[in-house]
């Protein structure tokens, strides 16, 4: 769940990040660089998506997409007052495969700021990095590598993966803040990684549980060299279980989170800056004010919109490669 947090002093809220850098904690430089990698990386994502991914798999990505959307709403607490939520991007790296995963990985991060003001949209590059393309390119990159063993040890690589890829985003997101001028590249580390060790102790378990799951119910999922697709009752199941995860949000954990509990803890908090517009602003919705009630119907737009979004990238792709195929 995305809870505002307000400090003393502070011209901003930060909702409920985990590793959603704000604007204002990186400069123009480093934002800008940022991007751009971003942009190619995920331009290449397309391409390779567009080779790679079967037509019957467009739902598959809508309904990861949704889920991923949906389970980064639950924080759950670590120790020292602090929480922590899924990132996903091992998850969907080994049900989609790479290239799949950033794109889905893209599609929720993007929305997160552009609808609800969650990351700012000058760093959204950064986010995206960190994020999305970091935890996919781990998670695939070890889960290959064990792909063809028994799955007690692709679930305990999967496991690895998800804790390695929280701690490589934390430690991205260290660099850039050192490299911006933020704080001290002695100091951010530390205390990044220190916390993000928990967190991912969470990731670890959330992506084993969701991936034996998928394995056990739908086991040509994670074939990535032959997938099929998904069939209606998968598609129907991952959309129930989406629903059920926004449902719950409201019971989430309402202590800040990593990069948020850092940027207190450190003295920079203050440097982060309020969106310059506002849709569904902290997850709540303007005339249901901050209530459980708000906080569902916001996580049932996301989930919509993710899906809906992710789901016409996967067709404009497919349609473009029928039309190279001519």
């Amino acid at each position: 769940m995305h809870i505002i947090s307000h400090t003393p002093g502070a011209s901003w809220s930060l909702s409920g990040t985990e590793l959603h850098i704000p604007d204002g904690f990186l400069n123009l430089p480093i934002s800008l660089a940022c991007w751009a990698l971003a942009i190619a990386i995920i331009a290449l994502a397309a391409r390779r998506a567009q080779r790679d991914l079967d037509e019957r798999q467009t739902p598959l990505l809508g309904i990861m997409a949704a889920f991923i959307f949906a389970a980064q709403m639950i924080n759950f607490p670590v120790a020292g007052g602090t929480s922590g939520h899924l990132l996903g991007g091992v998850l969907a790296a080994v049900t989609l495969g790479p290239w799949g995963g950033i794109l889905v990985m893209t599609a929720v991060i993007a929305i997160q700021a552009l609808l609800f003001q969650d990351g700012g949209l000058l760093v959204m590059g950064a986010n995206i990095l960190n994020m999305g393309v970091i935890t996919a390119l781990i998670g695939y990159g070890l889960y290959r590598s064990v792909i063809t063993q028994s799955q007690t040890v692709r679930l305990a690589v999967i496991g690895v993966a998800a804790w390695l890829s929280v701690m490589g985003a934390a430690l991205a997101t260290s660099l850039q803040l050192w490299l911006s001028g933020t704080i001290p590249l002695d100091i951010v580390i530390p205390a990044m990684m220190s916390v993000h060790a928990l967190i991912g102790i969470g990731e670890a378990l959330i992506t084993v549980a969701a991936v034996a799951f998928i394995m056990r119910t739908r086991p040509e999922v994670m074939e990535t060299e032959a997938r099929p697709g998904a069939g209606r009752g998968w598609i129907i199941g991952g959309a129930i279980a989406a629903l059920i995860v926004v449902v719950l949000s409201p019971l989430a954990s309402a202590d800040p989170d990593g990069l948020e509990r850092v940027a207190e803890d450190m003295g920079f908090i203050d440097l982060g800056q309020s969106a310059p517009y506002e849709i569904i602003p902290d997850y709540t919705v303007p005339f249901l004010g901050e209530t459980p009630l708000s906080t569902i119907v916001a996580g049932l737009i996301g989930v919509l919109v993710v899906a809906v979004v992710i789901v016409l990238v996967a067709r404009a792709l497919g349609s473009r490669r029928a039309e190279a195929g001519r």
